[in-house]
């Protein structure tokens, strides 16, 4: 796929011809009587906490591929909207809500989050899981938002069985503060971080407070900086869409190593609205559907 950089105002542009085109669906397909599309609910276990999860199931035997859809902070935008276009695609999508957040038991952290997502995985490549799923577990994308954007980064880099990567709009949480760390100023710089986390309202979330995931983001700042992740994501395709919401920066910049580093599988997007893509739902579906689409016919 080639490296794009485009800008978008009202709609996305036709897909490249490296991409195999796939229009958001616009009629249901015929219902399979013998594997029919179906959603299970449970509870997904992570580090003793059983976590409240959904998986979307795909018309058909199988096996599916799978998505696991990664909500950010606090995770307003689900984005079930493109789990329901991913589903009608032939992908089973999997999505959860992290420890201590939004009923899920236990405390919120970043880093329990990422844990989370590793026991999702763990779940789905569990041979009985997926079987009941009509899943395969050799092909599994992350598409995270926002935060889950950081989330899918640093699992994907930690785990080369990941087949491909979305960001969406990631949010370089931790990597932006790392000027205050060079500088240490950690201390100093915490009362103003934990007045932007608490801003997006800490309602959600359990156990924890503004100061303490500020602190956590300072201590992980070089970890978890989304760029310098490049040359551990380099080997998969990525799909990296920004937006006008302030996280583009760092998703231009991770596309550039990502370049450097000699991944020819990258396509970046850019589309002129906010960080929900409020008016851009059905772009951002296309955009989502393409992606899916390369991986099955590459």
């Amino acid at each position: 796929m080639r490296l794009h950089r485009l800008l978008a105002c009202t709609a996305i542009l036709l897909c490249a011809s490296s991409l195999h085109a796939q229009s958001p669906i616009t009629t249901d397909p015929a219902p399979d009587k013998t594997s029919p599309a179906a959603m299970l609910s449970f509870q997904l276990p992570s580090h003793g906490a059983l976590l409240n999860a959904f998986v979307y199931i795909a018309s058909g035997p199988g096996p599916h591929p799978v998505v696991i859809l990664l909500h950010g902070f606090p995770g307003n935008e689900r984005n079930l909207d493109l789990a329901q276009s991913i589903r009608r695609a032939g992908w089973d999508v999997l999505y959860f809500n992290y420890r201590g957040s939004w009923g899920s038991p236990s405390t919120f952290s970043f880093t329990h989050a990422i844990e989370d997502t590793q026991s999702a995985i763990a779940y789905l490549r569990d041979p009985a899981n997926a079987a009941k799923l009509r899943s395969d577990p050799r092909t599994i994308v992350l598409i995270g938002h926002s935060m889950g954007g950081m989330i899918a980064a640093n699992v994907a880099a930690q785990d080369i069985a990941i087949r491909a990567v979305g960001l969406i709009s990631a949010a370089n949480m931790a990597g932006r503060l790392l000027p205050s760390v060079k500088a240490n100023q950690q201390e100093a710089a915490i009362p103003r971080i934990a007045q932007s986390l608490a801003a997006n309202g800490l309602s959600p979330l359990a156990g924890c407070t503004p100061e303490s995931l500020a602190r956590e983001l300072l201590a992980n700042a070089a970890t978890w900086n989304i760029p310098d992740l490049a040359a551990k994501l380099a080997t998969r395709p990525m799909l990296v869409i920004s937006s006008d919401d302030g996280n583009a920066p760092a998703s231009d910049a991770l596309v550039e190593n990502l370049h450097k580093a000699g991944d020819e599988e990258v396509t970046s997007l850019h589309f002129t609205t906010d960080h929900s893509y409020s008016d851009h739902r059905i772009a951002l579906e296309k955009a989502v559907l393409e992606g899916l689409d390369y991986l099955q016919h590459k």
